[in-house]
């Protein structure tokens, strides 16, 4: 997919630390601006993903606990 344009704004400060990274100046802002979006979503997908499980498994850690105690207990284990 062709790549669009777009503008955007940030402090000067803040673009000063981009131009510094050498990966940067090996691959252009442009790159690195779309590898940092990436991480970013991808770190917040984490994020939203790990919210579900926690509203899905909150306050039921005892009962989980229990029943892997159990399946634990039904193993076979190698003797040493």
């Amino acid at each position: 997919m062709p790549a669009k344009p777009v503008q955007i704004s940030m402090d000067r400060d803040l673009l000063a630390q981009i131009d510094a990274d050498p990966e940067v100046r090996e691959k252009g802002r442009s790159a690195f601006v779309r590898s940092a979006v990436r991480l970013y979503l991808d770190a917040k997908g984490r994020r939203d993903i790990d919210a579900r499980l926690v509203a899905a498994y909150g306050g039921k850690a005892d009962e989980l606990l229990v029943e892997a105690e159990e399946l634990m207990g039904r193993q076979a284990w190698p003797e040493d």
